[in-house]
């Protein structure tokens, strides 16, 4: 099985190193000097990873053969893609991989069905679910243990506690600096006037 595990970014300086988006959490074990990966587009690829360091907090990897910034640069954009055993499972159990969560059912704490997760977004702040609902409408649940409270995999379902408006819109409460001006603006109107 075939797992996005990095998204090439820019080249940083000129002896051909990228900075990475890490899809995975195990980056020292898919991502380490002498991992050959495959890549989409398949064009690019396989590239083998020379080195790898961490700076001011991204990685920054060089492939086997990329010498100089243009080299590095013709990479961008450029997703790194690991062969994973099916059977395998992450070391920590609160950790997961994509291919096991994508399809799993979404149900309230209640076991009311919201959707299906179709897609993991991965966001530098934290991951999102794509949930597709019956009605083919899409919602994003980030996945935080707040909010996600339950991966069961063997019931193959992911449990909620949503805040409101997460899920349906009409609970939402909406504030913004706009209704205070309004809704202060609306009391003006209406106290008393003095005529004297």
């Amino acid at each position: 099985m075939q797992l996005v595990v990095a998204r090439i970014g820019r080249a940083h300086g000129i002896k051909g190193e990228v900075t990475v988006e890490v899809r995975t959490d195990e980056p020292e074990l898919r991502l380490g000097p002498g991992a050959v990966l495959a890549t989409e587009p398949a064009a690019t690829g396989p590239l083998t990873i020379e080195t790898g360091r961490v700076h001011s907090g991204k990685l920054l990897l060089r492939f086997e053969g990329v010498r100089d910034r243009t080299g590095a640069e013709a990479l961008r954009n450029t997703l790194l893609i690991a062969e994973v055993d099916p059977e395998e499972v992450p070391e920590d159990e609160d950790e997961f991989y994509d291919h096991q969560l994508i399809d799993l059912d979404v149900v309230l704490a209640d076991g009311t069905g919201i959707g299906r997760i179709t897609e993991i977004s991965h966001l530098p702040s934290q991951d999102l679910f794509i949930v597709e609902r019956p009605d083919g409408s899409e919602v994003m649940i980030p996945f935080v243990e707040e909010i996600v409270t339950e991966i069961d995999l063997e019931e193959q379902r992911a449990v909620i506690t949503p805040p409101p408006g997460l899920i349906d819109e009409s609970e939402a409460v909406v504030a913004s600096s706009r209704d205070e001006e309004e809704e202060a603006a609306g009391e003006a109107d209406e106290a008393p006037k003095d005529d004297a």
